[in-house]
């Protein structure tokens, strides 16, 4: 198994105190992420310091999106039969306030990208696709290679380019 910079949220995590900015991201971490934990809704993975500080965090859980949604550039290279396709879900992504600046949002989309790509090798998952928060969050997958799927608003990344990258 590979090396990875997070672990899956737990009690010692002192996440009452982690805070980014926006609201929504503060109080999932803070108050939800626990129960989707328990539920098996989504994983929280943490990157946090000795102290258990949360630096940053992000979520992983599987999904499915339509065929149709996939540039044909893509879909033309897949099975008929599928008309939905498994996907890994890049969730939420969010650096704490102390940390911003420092590259952690690249290194824990790396370390999710690594995660998807490990899970991927024993349950299907042709992609990790995302749903930007708001538009810095666009341009930031953009950057990465993620590709804009048309009337949805979300972004993916096929696996066999997240592949690549760890080669």
């Amino acid at each position: 198994m590979a090396d990875f910079l997070t672990v899956p949220l737990s009690p010692k995590h002192r996440k009452s105190e982690f805070t980014c900015g926006n609201a929504y991201l503060d109080n999932y971490i803070q108050k939800q992420a626990k129960q989707d934990m328990k539920r098996k809704l989504s994983v929280c993975f943490v990157m946090s310091n000795d102290k258990n500080e949360i630096k940053g965090f992000y979520t992983l859980s599987n999904a499915g999106i339509p065929k149709e949604a996939v540039p044909e550039k893509i879909r033309k290279k897949l099975p008929r039969a599928y008309e939905s396709l498994p996907v890994t879900l890049l969730g939420r992504l969010a650096i704490n306030k102390k940390n911003k600046g420092k590259g952690l949002g690249k290194l824990l989309l790396i370390d999710a990208l690594k995660r998807g790509l490990e899970v991927s090798k024993v349950i299907g998952s042709m992609a990790v696709i995302v749903d930007p928060i708001d538009e810095n969050a666009v341009q930031f997958y953009d950057r990465f290679g993620f590709i804009l799927l048309p009337d949805s608003g979300k972004m993916f990344l096929p696996m066999k380019t997240i592949e690549q990258l760890f080669k």
